[in-house]
């Protein structure tokens, strides 16, 4: 069993300094005001080489110990996380932008845990595939070896969870590549969780491009998980292909969401609000444009715009605030450029669409954009931000063939008060998860992932647990 931990209380200076490279690195600044939150190091490709070989080295003796005694780590891991919230939620809100209230920093951190303790809890046993008195096969599910992790930053901390807990608990090591952009919530997140973890069984590398490239390609990893671009998704796969390693993609998204004509708007107006809007609209699996029927679309609108209004967007350390920044001025500008080209094009900007030049940080306002035609860039390209183009409609054929129009299909919504009309309509929609009267709704026990150019392989859930084993077939 695993021995007794106690379990170390950090403040945000604390992590902080002890994520601090001892020398060189680079500072980190706050996308709400420009400050330096801290300093991030910069590991070379030697440096990944030596992370690996460590991991390979711990990962035998992790696997020995079996389900149940990962799942325990696991558990410890969870407990570290929650008495260090509240230091791993500032941090992360000064880093990333995001606020500490609403569905953002505090949410975030508080995730991490709950993925932890649910992966922990999964059981996972051998599957009898036939057993007819003449034969025996028994499907097994083995650890693959060293997993390699790359995350986002748009939700850095919750996202490493999703590939980390699952690694381990099926007996992996795991080494972990973040984000340029946000590399100390994650560094300080496995600093957390390593004071409960044995040795070398989670490292963080932190880098550049070249980490990334180099942890796609090495011979050392088994298998790679990613969660970004499509863009970057496609690099992968021909980076990986020498060494036939498995590969789980969380890719590029541009959610639809269908309002049928029967809906109770003021009963979903705040969903629909946060479908689209949840950390500034910085979800890959967030509505990112809402096709509404005709005989709604002004209530939808102004339902909208009512709620928009009463959501204040600031610093996120400020507890009022539920929006924050987008986290880099190329986000900031992509988002810019394709309001603007809407309104070009002869769209209605609702509400949002000016940004404050004489503010400091990247804040782009909620943004609701009407009247808008279905091939316009604002629908068809991911805004990836505070913008929600609201696209009309006359028929049901009509809204589901624009929203399977385009080449990815990560999630999508449907809204009506009617849950069988509801479900008739979401099985037409290509998309890897479809809700109804929701959107973005994950669970860590609900399997996740895409279709068409969103990627592939499955997370969460004991499905999700599965594909970071290697499956052995024992018959007799």
């Amino acid at each position: 069993m695993t021995r007794t931990i106690d379990i170390g209380v950090f403040t945000t200076a604390q992590l902080l300094d002890a994520i601090a490279p001892s020398d060189g690195g680079r500072d980190i600044l706050d996308p709400a005001t420009g400050a330096i939150v801290g300093r991030a190091p910069e590991r070379t490709t030697a440096e990944l080489d030596a992370a690996i070989s460590r991991a390979r080295a711990a990962q035998r003796s992790w696997a020995q110990l079996g389900h149940r005694e990962r799942s325990s780590y696991l558990d410890k891991a969870a407990d570290a996380v929650d008495a260090n919230s509240e230091a791993l939620a500032e941090l992360l809100s000064r880093e990333q932008g995001k606020p500490l209230n609403g569905p953002n920093a505090r949410f975030e951190v508080g995730a991490c845990s709950s993925w932890l303790r649910t992966t922990a809890s999964f059981e996972i046993e051998p599957e009898k595939v036939v057993d007819d008195g003449v034969g025996h096969a028994e499907l097994h599910y083995r650890p693959l070896g060293v997993v390699g992790a790359i995350g986002p930053w748009n939700w850095p901390m919750m996202i490493t969870v999703w590939q980390v807990a699952p690694a381990l608990r099926m007996g992996n090591t795991v080494v972990v590549k973040p984000s340029e952009y946000t590399p100390l919530s994650v560094l300080a997140l496995a600093y957390v969780m390593n004071t409960v973890l044995p040795p070398d069984v989670l490292s963080v590398v932190a880098g550049g491009r070249d980490i990334g490239e180099a942890l796609s390609a090495h011979e050392g990893i088994d298998k790679l998980m990613f969660t970004g671009s499509t863009a970057t998704g496609k690099a992968i796969i021909r980076s990986s292909a020498d060494t036939v390693k498995r590969l789980t993609l969380e890719l590029g998204g541009n959610d639809a969401g269908i309002v049928l004509p029967d809906v109770d708007v003021k009963a979903v107006a705040q969903d629909l609000f946060w479908g689209a809007f949840i950390n500034t609209g910085q979800t890959c699996a967030a509505l990112k444009r809402l096709y509404v029927h005709e005989d709604v679309y002004a209530q939808v609108c102004d339902a909208l715009v009512e709620v928009a209004a009463s959501m204040p967007m600031g610093i996120g350390l400020e507890e009022q605030n539920v929006l924050g920044p987008l986290q880099n001025r190329t986000q900031f500008d992509i988002v810019a450029a394709l309001v603007e080209t809407a309104r070009e094009s002869g769209a209605t900007v609702l509400v949002g669409g000016d940004p404050a030049t004489e503010q400091a940080g990247y804040f782009y306002p909620t943004t609701l954009v009407a009247d808008i035609d279905n091939s316009n860039d604002l629908v068809t390209h991911e805004q990836f931000g505070p913008a929600l183009p609201i696209i009309r409609y006359s028929t049901i054929d009509e809204a589901v063939a624009m929203a399977n129009a385009l080449d990815v299909g990560l999630g999508a919504s449907v809204w009506s008060t009617d849950i069988d009309k509801a479900r008739e309509v979401a099985a037409r929609i290509e998309a890897g998860t479809v809700w109804i009267n929701k959107h973005g709704a994950v669970d860590p026990r609900v399997p996740f992932g895409g279709s068409k150019q969103s990627g592939y392989g499955l997370e969460f859930g004991v499905e999700g647990l599965k594909q970071l084993g290697a499956p052995q077939i024992i018959s007799y």
